[in-house]
Formats: structure tokens, C-alpha cells, sequence
């Protein structure tokens, strides 16, 4: 397909996705949402035990009380078994990234604004587009380089760094999706300093994305555009479209290591109650891609669905005692297209392990959850709380990550509300809280963050070295968080 026909076939699909939103919100106000009463979901992950130098919540796993904020403590952050070594800025966004260089230099980069230009007014002079912190000195991270081209400006949720080839990449996006502007830059000769390749419309569409291992492929997800795009980025100073494919509504892609095996997630289409009832994990075959096989075909291996789902975000690989599993999360809460509050009537689908030894019958192992994702504590006073009650921010997961691909004993997640939350997977079938660390943001204490509480929105990244977790919260910038009492050895 060539590259003006698959713009305007994508066109005339999220036209056609706009109006089942519409028609569905309308249906949804009507008929009602989803009933919680109505849903059984999966117990939550046991609570972290918390050692010598913490501040544990006050109640209920993972929340943040309004009584908190009101009697000062939510002011003190929450910490269990982890402990602050360095943070930067007052803003953050989807990712963050870290590589180290071949001089040995270590480097985050993170997304600033969670959409552009709405949040950009409020960075000032501290910088816009994707932030550079050199982190040789994780206690004091130092701001090196702010990307400004066209996709760093507003990445969405598309920002990587590929670490086998030292490259960044990203695509121009917004919630619904954007001109597909591919931006690459090479980190490898000076991470501090990244040099801008290539800034080309390869993308088609933009919101979400993935890098082939071997960094010779960056697919370009379209979202709302429903456009599945393989970019060759073999020259990386030339990137050119070699497929663009339209499906259903699609979310972020991750690749096995041979580049040959795609896991998305699948948000599926709105079905006028929940926001679909097909969203889920989609296994694809893309080794014609990977092949580089004249006119390429997607075979679609499996799909996999849960009743808690809500919208699907990512699923990352890992390998386990031989084993290939994934690491699923689920964003927010599947609110109905006509529920205006995050209640209780809409579930919400955190985090899960499933196994996918044969790509075409995956299966769930476990669950990552807190209590405050479940719908007993969702029907109760938690509603109130700062930012609790906004679709898109409230108490439910966005992002999680692992250290490595081969044999992690730890993940992380970015948990909105809840701040960052480490779990043991040393267990697979039985994972358990092992720590947290959360810096809500009191109303009105920000002009970007009148609503107040957390915003952990970022993949969080893994300082393995220095048994650390980097991530950010929209509401409170950048932090380098330690592991501490044991949980980590």
C-alpha cells in the first residue's frame, strides 16, 4: 500500500472511529455504564511489607487520602523500603529513557509535556520537547540538552532508545494520533549531546511505537489513526516506509528478540458501553518485515482478552527459567464513553503476567494489583480524593517495566495516583508488593497541577547498577529512586 493511500484509508477510519465514539457516549449516557456489582475481578497483590526507614501510606494500598492532605502528611511523600537520590524539574510526561554511551556516560531522557502545547506554557525557561539529564551522578542529575525537533516536541507516548544501535527515536503524536514526523537521533557517541539524523514524515501516524531489537526496524503505531507502520531505519540518516498497515484501534508494540514476533496491545474498537470489549494482547507474525521480504504480510498469531480489561497499553518481554512471559498493563480505567467521574462502575484492568511459550494460546499467569483498583474500594470515599474522580489521571496503572529481558526477580510500575510501585516476580504465579515511593502534589500547589496528587504517567527505567528506579510524574518532574532494605539484592 502505497504511502498517500494508507494516509487517506487511516483518515477515513478515524472518521468512522469518531463517530462510534460519538454515537457510543450518547448510547452510554443513556443506557449507563458498565456496573461494577457486575464484574469479578482478581484479588489484589499482597501490600509491601515496609522496613526501617520508611513513611507508609496511611490506609488503604496505594492510596492517598484527602484527609492526608489536609492534616499536612500527604506533604511528606509516601515511601516503603525506598528512598529519594536525585531528582530534576517540575514536569514529566509518557517515558523515561536511559542508555549508557560508548564513553561510559549515562544519560535519561524524558518526555516534558503530557500534551503539547497545552502543559508547555508552564515549563518556562527550563526547557521544552524531551529533557537530556546526564546522570553520571544519580544524586545530581544535570540537564544537559532539551530536544526541540518536531516528534520531541510532542512524542506522546512513542519515545525510545533502541540499546543495541544508540538510537532515539520518536513520532510527532497526541491522544488520538498526529502526522507521523520520525525523528532519530544518535545517543551512542555522546548520549549528553544527542546529534539529530534524520527528521522525516515516515511515520504516517503517531502516538504509540516499537523498536525491532537489532534497531534496523521502528514501527510507528497510529492509534486512533488505526495504522501500524515499519520504518527501515537501516540507514538511519534515510529512514524509509516499508509497510503501513491499518487495524483496529492499536496501542504500544513490543518485539521478541529476533525481531519476528509482535505483542501489542490491542485497544480494539468502542462498543458504546466499556470503551471495547475486544481490547486485550494481539500476537503478530511480522518476519516479512523483519525479513525484509518484498510486499510484506502481518499474519495475526492469537488474540487474548480478560473482564477486567481496561485500555490496553503495552506488554513487555521477558524470559523466565526458559520460559517467555510478558509484562501487560492496562492504562487508566475503562470508563464508559458517556461516564464523566473515574467511579466505580468502570474496572480497572492494572497489570498482569501472561505466558506466551506458544504465541498462539497465550495464557494469564498472575496479576499486579493494588487495593484501590478494586471496585469495593473504587464505590467508597477514595472517589474524592485530589484527581481521583479525572478519567485520566485517578487511582490505576499506566506504565510498568522490568530490569531485564532475561530472568527479572523485580518490575516497576508507574501507577498514577499511587506514585511508583515495585513488585517481586520471583514467583511468578504469586507476586507480591515489595515497595513504593510517592511525591503527591497538593491542589493548587502548581499552575499545571490544579487538580493536585501524583501523575505517574512514565516507563519507568532501571539504574541496575545502583539498584535504583528512575521515573516522572507530570505533577512533579523527574525523580532517581533507591531500593532499599534487601529488596533489590
Amino acid at each position: 500500500m502505497g504511502e498517500q493511500t494508507a494516509r487517506r484509508s487511516a483518515v477515513r477510519r478515524l472518521v468512522m472511529v469518531l463517530a462510534v465514539v460519538i454515537a457510543g457516549g450518547l448510547t452510554a449516557t443513556l443506557t449507563g455504564s458498565f456496573g461494577a456489582g457486575e464484574l469479578v475481578v482478581p484479588p489484589p497483590t499482597p501490600a509491601a511489607k515496609c522496613g526501617p526507614g520508611s513513611l507508609p501510606e496511611t490506609g488503604v494500598q496505594g492510596r492517598v487520602p484527602t484527609a492526608d492532605y489536609v492534616s499536612g502528611r500527604a506533604a511528606k511523600g509516601y515511601t516503603c523500603n525506598t528512598r529519594l537520590v536525585g531528582r530534576q524539574g517540575r514536569t514529566g510526561g509518557f517515558k523515561v529513557q536511559r542508555y549508557r554511551d560508548v564513553k561510559g556516560n549515562v544519560c535519561a531522557y524524558y518526555d516534558s509535556t503530557l500534551i503539547f502545547p497545552k502543559d508547555a506554557v508552564f515549563q518556562g525557561t527550563k526547557g521544552q520537547g524531551v529533557i537530556v539529564l546526564d546522570m553520571n551522578s544519580p544524586a545530581r542529575p544535570r540537564q544537559t540538552a532539551n530536544l526541540t525537533s518536531p516528534a520531541m516536541l510532542s512524542p506522546h507516548e512513542s519515545l525510545l532508545v533502541n540499546q543495541k544501535r544508540g538510537l532515539l527515536g520518536a513520532v510527532l503524536g497526541n491522544p488520538a494520533t498526529n502526522v507521523g514526523v520520525f525523528d532519530v537521533y544518535d545517543v551512542r557517541t555522546d548520549c549528553r549531546h544527542p546529534k539529530l539524523l534524520s527528521s522525516t514524515p515516515t511515520g504516517v501516524f503517531g502516538h504509540e511505537s516499537g523498536w525491532a531489537p537489532d534497531g534496523k526496524t521502528f514501527w510507528s503505531v497510529g492509534a486512533a489513526g488505526m495504522t501500524l507502520t515499519a520504518v527501515d531505519v537501516t540507514n538511519p540518516r534515510k529512514p524509509r516506509t516499508i509497510l503501513t498497515k491499518g487495524f483496529d484501534v492499536l496501542h504500544g508494540v513490543r518485539l521478541s528478540d529476533d525481531g519476528r514476533t509482535m505483542y501489542v496491545a490491542r485497544i480494539g474498537l468502542p462498543d458504546g458501553v466499556r470503551f471495547s470489549s475486544a481490547g486485550g494482547l494481539r500476537i503478530l507474525d511480522v518476519s516479512d518485515v523483519q525479513d525484509r521480504r518484498a510486499n510484506p504480510k502481518i499474519r495475526v498469531l492469537s488474540d487474548l482478552t480478560w473482564p477486567e480489561h481496561s485500555i490496553p497499553q503495552v506488554a513487555e518481554p521477558f524470559t523466565k527459567n526458559g520460559h517467555r512471559y510478558l509484562l501487560e498493563v492496562d492504562e487508566f480505567s475503562n470508563f464508559g464513553l458517556g461516564t464523566v467521574l473515574n467511579d466505580a462502575e468502570v474496572p480497572v484492568g492494572a497489570a498482569r503476567i501472561i505466558n506466551v511459550d506458544d504465541p498462539r494460546k497465550p495464557r494469564i499467569v498472575s496479576n499486579l494489583r493494588l487495593k484501590v483498583h478494586q471496585p469495593s474500594a473504587r464505590a467508597g470515599s477514595q472517589r474524592l480524593d485530589p484527581g481521583a474522580a479525572l478519567p485520566f489521571q485517578g487511582y490505576a496503572a499506566h506504565y510498568c517495566s522490568v530490569p531485564t529481558r532475561a530472568n527479572p526477580t523485580l518490575v516497576a510500575c508507574s501507577m498514577i495516583l499511587s506514585g511508583l510501585r515495585i513488585f517481586d516476580i520471583s514467583n511468578l504465579s504469586r507476586p507480591r508488593e515489595v515497595g513504593y515511593f510517592n511525591r503527591p502534589v497538593a491542589p493548587l500547589a502548581r499552575p499545571h497541577a490544579p487538580q493536585g496528587g501524583a501523575f505517574a504517567m512514565s516507563q519507568p527505567a532501571w539504574d541496575v547498577a545502583n539498584k535504583s528506579v528512575w521515573y516522572s510524574d507530570v505533577n512533579a518532574g523527574f525523580f532517581a529512586v533507591r531500593l532499599t532494605n534487601g529488596i533489590a539484592d
